[in-house]
């Protein structure tokens, strides 16, 4: 089948039927022209649409089969292999300006790293080697939209997953056999789960290690509408409104879910670990998925950051503000930003290097301070649009204002230094959603809780990292 087509994708989905309780309904199927789906699932259509409007950018040729398959499920190979997946990731995010954070690229990405670790696998029994490769090669031929499922409920944190509800609130394993495990419980948080095709179960959590954790170690693929699984889905932020008045959330909102497994049966063929907790907590970093995924998450955030740039430059040009020190400050922070996340996706790609098992890998240390720094500065961006939008971003009509009977007003009143009334107004609802509405919010704290507690990622760096040779310069010049 190879890279599929806008109308492939939403055929797929149209003939599956996941389970999905979202605005007191209950779903079974049809999802596409659902109208809390529907908006979001022409964007990703419009995705698959332009791996066949840039093939040579978009795709490469399959090894297997011949046919053209996603750019994002390249093995690299070389340091050219790297740049041009990149520039793949980069389309994808361009389209949405940064603001998809389940683009099918994030696990196609480390679905292929975790492909080509088949010994890592094997090490707890030879059958999950195969059982990754050959999963890695179904998503890649049939180009399959894959989520993940993270961490436990939020119901008692100071205990242990084993502890809460007599161990039954998060997933685990409750039985086994020859054909496969049945899985009981909830987890959080999967993004797009209504309208993906295939569900990845991962570890993500730091387990603790003892035999009580045994039950929740494991990594398993089902699909999206297998019996027995459900998704039960948020508030949605895409209100029904046009693209004039809500220009991000009427395309880009991506629903997060919890969900639920209701004794869901997992066939053995797609189970990738199970037990094993010690394994379980180092298989991102001992098999370079972890890696693979923050190249993408980079590149989604250097067209996010791009974005910012154009719209706050677009703000300050309308309204004849530019000209103030002040404001150009916020503009060189922008900047500065843009600038800082470039530089450390340009150093990982300089400095890869093959890894254990032969995949050109980008270094680590630059992206696992993108990964620290942007979540925690990403807050930055939308306040300065606030400020720097101010009262404007208020009083803002809406498409029904600007085309009735109120436009001799929009045009009389909410004119700019550079724009007639209804561009301003149209340039403004643009930065009222980027930064003020629910979407905003959201974004907001999807950015900051991206890869994890930033406490705990920032924990993680500082053990990680190799501070010895800067010691000991420091300890040779005490000693001269």
């Amino acid at each position: 089948m190879g890279a599929r087509t806008g109308s492939e994708y939403v055929e797929r989905l149209a003939a599956s039927s996941p389970t999905v309780f979202v605005h007191g309904e209950r779903l079974e199927g049809g999802i596409p022209e659902h109208p809390v789906f529907r908006n979001l699932v022409q964007t990703y259509a419009e995705l698959y649409d332009l791996q066949h409007a840039e093939p040579g950018a978009m795709t490469y040729e399959s090894p297997t089969s011949g046919e053209r398959v996603g750019m994002s499920f390249l093995v690299p190979r070389a340091h050219e292999d790297l740049v041009r997946r990149r520039e793949m990731f980069k389309r994808w995010a361009d389209r949405s300006l940064g603001t998809l954070g389940r683009t099918g690229d994030y696990l196609n990405s480390s679905l292929m790293a975790m492909s080509e670790a088949g010994e890592w696998f094997a090490q707890a029994d030879p059958a999950y080697g195969e059982n990754i490769r050959r999963y890695y090669e179904l998503v890649r031929e049939q180009d399959l939209l894959l989520t993940h499922t993270l961490i436990p409920p939020q119901a008692n944190r100071s205990q242990g997953a084993g502890q809460q509800l007599g161990g039954q609130l998060t997933a685990h394993v409750v039985s086994r056999d020859d054909s496969g495990i049945v899985v009981r419980g909830a987890r959080l948080l999967a993004t797009i789960g209504p309208i993906a095709d295939e569900l990845l179960v991962f570890p993500s959590t730091v387990l603790r290690g003892g035999p009580d954790d045994e039950p929740y170690s494991f990594a398993f693929a089902i699909p999206c509408d297998a019996p027995g699984l459900r998704f039960l889905c948020r508030e949605s932020m895409d209100h029904g409104r046009s693209h004039f008045d809500h220009p991000l959330a009427s395309r880009f909102e991506e629903m997060d879910a919890v969900v639920v497994f209701d004794d869901v049966h997992v066939p053995s063929e797609r189970v990738f670990m199970l037990g094993h907790p010690e394994l379980c907590n180092a298989l991102y970093a001992d098999t370079s998925a972890v890696v693979h995924m923050a190249h993408q998450v980079a590149t989604r955030t250097t067209a996010k950051t791009e974005f910012l740039l154009g719209l706050i430059s677009c703000i300050t040009e309308a309204v004849g503000i530019e000209q103030f020190g002040h404001v150009q400050e916020d503009l060189a922070e922008v900047i500065i930003a843009l600038e800082t996340v470039r530089g450390l996706l340009r150093a990982a790609e300089a400095d890869a290097a093959p890894n254990a098992y032969g995949v050109m890998t980008p270094k680590w240390e630059p992206l696992n301070a993108a990964r620290n720094w942007y979540p925690r500065f990403y807050a930055r961006l939308p306040a300065i649009v606030r400020k720097l939008g101010a009262s404007g971003l208020m009083a803002l009509p809406t498409e029904a204002d600007v085309l009735g009977p109120a436009r001799p007003d929009v045009e009389a009143y909410l004119q700019s230094a550079t724009l007639d009334g209804p561009e301003r107004v149209r340039l403004f609802r643009l930065a009222w959603d980027i930064s003020i509405s629910a979407f905003a919010g959201r974004q907001e704290l999807y950015e900051y809780y991206f890869f994890g507690d930033p406490v705990r990622m920032a924990g993680a760096l500082v053990r990680g990292y190799d501070r010895e040779p800067y010691k000991a310069r420091v300890r040779r010049f005490i000693d001269d």
